[in-house]
């Protein structure tokens, strides 16, 4: 057996291979291109000889990637490692390089070789549809921030503007901001204006908003000096014109990624989930995958997830604490629909309020709570079964009873 540490790096990748002795046998820089990639295949190839690919292990800290689709296309196995168990293994001098780390991920995959997860790649559908997901929830991350910097704007010249409408997020609100980027601009506007605007921007239904959105617009608000107000409503423009385009993009994505969602075999599994949307179905699919041999139990999910706590213990001190190493991807889709059926599954709340009396803060309750809900999708999904609340409610009564 042989174990190939590669990093790898935006322009070129090292890799250096130790034998079961642990003893160095060969090292090799390449180039990020695909002459590179075929001089590391071969590299790998001569000093295996004629064993088999799978005497070869290659240890590297991603799990994405040109690289990484490389290597398994070759058939060569692919063991992610966290980078931080490579980090633990670094010399007291602290010395880092390329070749180094090369040669302690073999070293952490001799060491440690019994306990990494071989990287299986997803099918065609499902690389897909992690890809738009993992993208989408990018998108949305920025628009995020420009809303955060958005409101930060508007309270410092605007703050009417954020009374008028439920979020600003939307087309119609941003539509009205273009249109009165000043509250004197909008305080001047008529009503039957505003909801000609309003009708334009595509409100569901501007004769009944246009009324009320006058009305507040003539009561008496806070105003910015004209300085204020001149250089901030450009700067509302241009965060404007910013999150208009960004909306639709997120639009566009939701339709893709729910088309390909719903032509998937496990799509209604998903679905049925409470709460979980045109959204955080697709992502828990996507994350989740459909290789029912990836994971051996529900335990190994959850510890990918990151949902299942560590035990960290020293002398007299012993505290569960929260998983660092996992698929974050996924632990924040679970943390988002835990959230989400405690607005509407009674036991999901009742677990919820029960871990807040207990003390935990709300991400601690709410991730023991997706621990749970991740042993309830791995049964669903390895069974291929929908969500049906009562089948839940009936197993933890049974459970309650025999624990008494």
């Amino acid at each position: 057996m042989w174990y190939a540490g590669v990093d790898w790096a935006d322009q070129h990748h090292d890799a250096l291979v130790i034998n079961e002795q642990g003893q160095q046998v060969g090292s090799i820089r390449v180039d990020h291109s695909l002459q590179g990639f075929a001089k590391l295949t071969t590299f790998l190839q001569q000093i295996i000889g004629s064993e088999p690919k799978e005497q070869m292990a290659c240890i590297i800290e991603t799990t994405h990637g040109l690289l990484i689709a490389a290597l398994l296309e070759a058939g060569w196995p692919v063991y992610p490692v966290n980078p931080r168990t490579v980090d633990r293994r670094r010399s007291a001098s602290g010395a880092k390089t390329d070749t180094i780390d090369a040669y302690l991920l073999a070293k952490t995959g001799r060491a440690d070789f019994a306990d990494l997860h071989r990287l299986t790649p997803d099918s065609a559908q499902v690389a897909e549809l992690k890809t738009l997901t993992r993208d989408q929830d990018g998108l949305i991350q920025m628009q995020t921030r420009l809303v955060n910097q958005l409101t930060a704007c508007l309270k410092a010249y605007y703050p009417v503007a954020l009374e008028l409408f439920a979020k600003l997020q939307q087309h119609t609100t941003l539509v009205f901001l273009q249109t009165y980027p000043t509250p004197q601009a909008a305080s001047a506007a008529s009503q039957e204006q505003i909801a000609s605007v309003l009708k334009q921007a595509g409100h569901p239904n501007p004769s009944k908003a246009a009324p009320a959105i006058f009305a507040t617009l003539k009561l008496p608000h806070l105003t910015a000096d004209a300085v204020t107000t001149r250089t901030k409503s450009r700067l509302m423009l241009a965060l404007v014109s910013q999150l208009m385009p960004l909306l639709e993009q997120i639009a566009a994505y939701d339709k893709e990624i729910t088309t390909l969602f719903l032509t998937h075999p496990d799509h209604e599994i998903f679905s049925s989930l409470p709460r979980a949307g045109k959204r955080l179905a697709p992502r828990l699919l996507a994350e989740v995958g459909d290789d029912r041999t990836r994971y051996v139990d529900a335990a190994s999910l959850q510890a990918l997830a990151g949902t299942s706590p560590v035990l960290f213990q020293s002398g007299m001190y012993s505290k569960a604490h929260r998983r660092l190493g996992c698929i974050k991807p996924l632990r924040n889709a679970l943390h988002q629909f835990a959230w989400q059926t405690t607005q509407s599954e009674p036991w999901a709340m009742q677990y919820y309020q029960r871990k807040r009396a207990e003390g935990k803060s709300h991400t601690v309750a709410l991730r023991a709570l997706a621990n749970v809900w991740v042993r309830i999708i791995f049964a669903m999904w390895l069974h291929h079964r929908c969500y049906e609340a009562i089948t839940f409610e009936t197993a933890q009564q049974r459970h309650a009873r025999r624990a008494a």
